[in-house]
Order: C-alpha cells, then structure tokens, then sequence
C-alpha cells in the first residue's frame, strides 16, 4: 500500500512541475506575439463563440468548426470558457494533457514488472521526448490530448477495466476524425497480438464507422457541401489522387506509384529523428505496438509538405504512445541498450538538447521585441467586440469577437467598412503579408473618413470606425 502511494505521489509531482514549465513556454510565446491564427486564433474564436451561444464559425476559415475534422470536443471545452473566456484555457488544457501521458507510461511500466527506477527512467524519457515540448511551442492543437489519453486506454484495457477505455475512445474519436486511422489500426493490434479480440474488433469497427460518419455526413453537413476537414490537404498527395477515393485507388491498385514516394531521403531522415531519441530503450523485441501507427506514418511520409516529417508540428503525435508502450514491452522482453536509469536519462537528456527548439526564446520569438510595448497599448485600445482586421500574429489576442480576419496579400479584403477596429504594424506586417500590402492599407484607410487614428508609435498603427 505505501509503495503504491509512493508510485502516484512521484507521478503527480513529475506531471505537476512539467505543466508548470510548459505553460511558461506556451504563455511566454503568446505574450510575445508569436501565436498566429492557424490555429490558435481559430480554435480561441471557435471556443468562445460556442461558450456564448453563438454558431462557431471561424472568420478565419469561413466555415464552422464542426467542418474542420468533426472535432466535436470543442464543445465540452468551451465550459472553461463559460467560468472565464481566456485564451490561457487552451494553454493549461494542452500542457496539462502533454505532461498527463507520464502518469499512464507508470502505470504501464509497473503493469509490465519493470522496476521502479526503470520505471521512472521512462516517465523522464517520455517526458524529455522532444516532440512534447516543441509541439507545446506550437500554438494549440486538439492532437496534445491523444497520446495521453492512447496509454490510459491500453492500460485500463490490460487491467480489465473496459469502461474507461472506451471512455477514452470516446473522447480521442471527438479531437479529430483522422484520429479513427490510428484508433481503427490499434484495434487490429490488440486483437492479433494482446489477445483482446472482442474489444479489438468493436475498436475497429467503431472507428472505421465515425472517420465515414464525419467524413460522409459530419463535415459535408456543416461545411455547407464544401470540402473540408480531411479533405482540405488532400493537395499533400496530388500525386496519388485529388480525393480520398483516388487515393486509397492509387494505393490499392498502383502500389508501385505509393513505394516511389515512400523511400526518400526526406521519409528517412524523418524516421531517424523520431526513433533517435529512443535508442538505447526500444528494440525489435518491442515492435508489436508500432502496428498500430502505420495510418499515420502512412499519412506523414507520403505527404509532399515537409512539416509532416517535422518534430515541430504536431502530426506525428499520434506515433508517440505506441512508440513508448513499444520501450515497454522491449523492455519487458529483457532488450534495450541502456540498462540503467542514469543512462536513459542522460541519453534522454542529450536528445532534447540537441532536438527541442528552446532557442525560439531567445531567437526568432524576440524578432519584433523592438515595438512590443506599442503594440500592447495598441491592443488594449480595441475595447469593444466589434470587428477587427489586423496582422496573423496580433490576431490571436484579439478573437473573442464574431468578424475578425487577417492580413493576407493573397486574399485582401474587398471593403474594409465591415471593421471597426484595422490594428496594422508596419514593421513587422505578419505571416503572409509584406511591408508594401500594410503600407498601401494604412494610406487606404487614411483616406477613407470612415476611420481616424486612434493610436501611432513605433510603426503600430490603429484605426478605429468613427
């Protein structure tokens, strides 16, 4: 009884300090202007346009947010909103979530005989892995909450408690309709190979029947008939279809066309630095659990867009938990390199150095210190809920509100009349934009006697509607 409040005590202490230190990042990030509206500023508006009774129609995107991957999740987070409408929500909720999948990697490790210091060696692992706190650094995405939430399914699932793993199921087929690839794959490995064919097979199923209930009904229904969620980045795989259909088509009967594709230089790399930091502790003897990230690594490595092969973003976060439940199960089988905690740690340890992008703080995050001040007073000017139109960055400081949108050389606003507020920093114009498209804006509403200046220093420039 005292070694088991031992095992949770230490657990919580780990979640606690890594949540405290990746809500920093996250915060200190955002405090700076480097979030942007994809996504962040598109979830916020979502999330407090649901939490105010309104249709979550992001005017970022153009459409509901329901047609963006079917996440309904999005509802039962805008509860949080309800207490006290803030951005730092997504924050905590992603940290918290990120920092959660060490409490299940215990348990797990404990479940399968390994020692208490293996054990923990794994938690600081899992912890130091350096997807975890790059993606934190990564605005907000609904993928945080999935690895977490994969462990605790295959841990309630080995100790026979099935309620909460279909709980989980539940909750990770509502973050995004893509997800029900990986879902759908871990079903088939639990039935083959950990001898759960019942719940194996009702996974599969279940799965397979939400990605065509979102991507058939869901998203068709709130996108107005439009194509969105998935298959908004079908243009990735332009070489093997323009639809989904074509694709699986392409795959199925064109295998030759898929294998090109799948052996670069670029795919290697990607699986070398996603496996790096977990040499020494995963081996062959472990590699079952891997099955079930074949969809995403199929997804990832086929894709044209060199973020999907990236620790930054968050698209391999699904490969994450199966990539730990496989340095159990290695170890569980006597493999691994590394045979004592010190040596998983340090190894750990070296690969965040080396991988984790903790210099944004003091590089590309400080870029626009230099006008920082102006640009707070600027936004704390914009003391109504109405419209606003302004930069990628600024943007996400400002999105409770039903019509804001940002500038965009590729798609400028017809009439600007639709705003109250045109926030501009000509310094710094912003993720696709250019100092040229901001300037001949400012001399537009110049002109226009529909808005004064309310605000000027330091290039920042506010307009508001008189």
């Amino acid at each position: 009884m005292v070694e088991a409040k031992q095992k949770v005590n230490f657990s919580w202490k780990i979640i606690f300090v890594a949540s405290l230190i990746l809500f920093i990042c996250s915060v200190t990030k955002h405090t700076l202007f480097q979030s942007s509206v994809d996504d962040l500023g598109i979830f916020d508006q979502a999330v407090y346009l649901i939490s105010q009774g309104e249709k979550p129609i992001s005017t970022f995107m153009g459409f509901h947010i329901l047609a963006d991957h079917a996440a309904w999740i999005w509802y039962p987070l805008a509860f949080f909103y309800k207490v006290y409408p803030t951005v730092y929500w997504l924050f905590a909720i992603q940290t918290f979530a990120l920092s959660f999948g060490a409490l299940p990697i215990w348990y797990l490790s404990c479940q399968a005989g390994l020692s208490r210091q293996i054990s923990s060696a794994l938690v600081i692992a899992y912890l130091l892995y350096p997807l975890v706190f790059n993606i934190n650094l990564f605005d907000f995405h609904l993928d945080t909450i999935i690895p977490a939430l994969i462990l605790f399914a295959v841990w309630a699932l080995r100790e026979n408690k099935p309620y909460y793993f279909y709980l989980s199921l539940f909750f990770i087929l509502g973050c995004k309709e893509v997800f029900s690839l990986t879902t759908a794959a871990m079903g088939l490995w639990l039935a083959l190979f950990e001898k759960q064919r019942i719940h194996g097979l009702a996974t599969f199923v279940i799965s397979l029947s939400w990605f065509l209930i979102a991507i058939k009904i869901i998203i068709p229904f709130y996108s107005g008939g439009s194509v969105e969620g998935i298959e908004r980045h079908v243009h990735r795989y332009r070489f093997l279809g323009n639809s989904l259909q074509e694709i699986f088509h392409h795959i199925i009967f064109h295998p030759e066309v898929f294998l090109v594709n799948i052996f670069t230089t670029e795919n290697i790399f990607y699986l070398f630095i996603v496996i790096l930091p977990l040499v020494g502790i995963i081996s062959f003897k472990g590699v079952l659990p891997l099955f079930s990230t074949i969809p995403c690594l199929m997804i990832n490595l086929l894709a044209s867009e060199l973020q999907q092969k990236n620790l930054v973003f968050q698209y391999s976060l699904p490969i994450l938990p199966f990539l730990f439940l496989s340095v159990i199960e290695t170890w569980k089988n006597g493999g691994g390199w590394f045979r004592t905690k010190r040596a998983i740690v340090l190894w750990s340890l070296i690969m965040f150095v080396i991988l984790a992008k903790y210099e944004y703080f003091w590089s590309q995050y400080l870029v626009s210190i230099d006008n920082w001040w102006s640009i707070n007073s600027a936004v704390s000017l914009v003391h109504t809920q109405g419209g606003v139109y302004t930069t990628a960055e600024i943007a996400p400081h400002l999105t409770h509100r039903k019509l804001i949108k940002f500038t965009n050389v590729a798609l400028p606003e017809k009439t600007l009349n639709e705003f109250d507020y045109i926030l501009l920093n000509l310094r710094y114009p912003g993720w696709l934009s250019n100092r040229e498209f901001v300037h001949n804006l400012i001399t537009q509403v110049t002109n226009n006697h529909k808005f004064q200046l309310a605000y000027q220093n330091d290039d920042i420039y506010l307009f508001k509607k008189q």
